[in-house]
């Protein structure tokens, strides 16, 4: 669990910059780059959902 957290964390905090550079300085480019993060971001959760999906079903098949 910690692991899958921090990488989440992790991923959250990389994109700081960007959003600073798109949200406060209106600079452009940074927007595509967050909509990329975004992207990544949606990647890393649909996974996450599935894990506690495959989780839940073996827990629930032991018993």
């Amino acid at each position: 669990m910690a692991d899958r957290y921090q990488q989440l964390k992790d991923l959250i905090d990389s994109f700081e910059q960007d959003f600073q550079k798109f949200y406060d300085k209106q600079n452009k480019a940074a927007g595509v780059r967050v909509r990329k993060h975004m992207q990544e971001l949606r990647q890393l959760a649909q996974d996450i959902r599935g894990e506690v999906q495959d989780m839940k079903s073996s827990w629930d098949s032991q018993g």
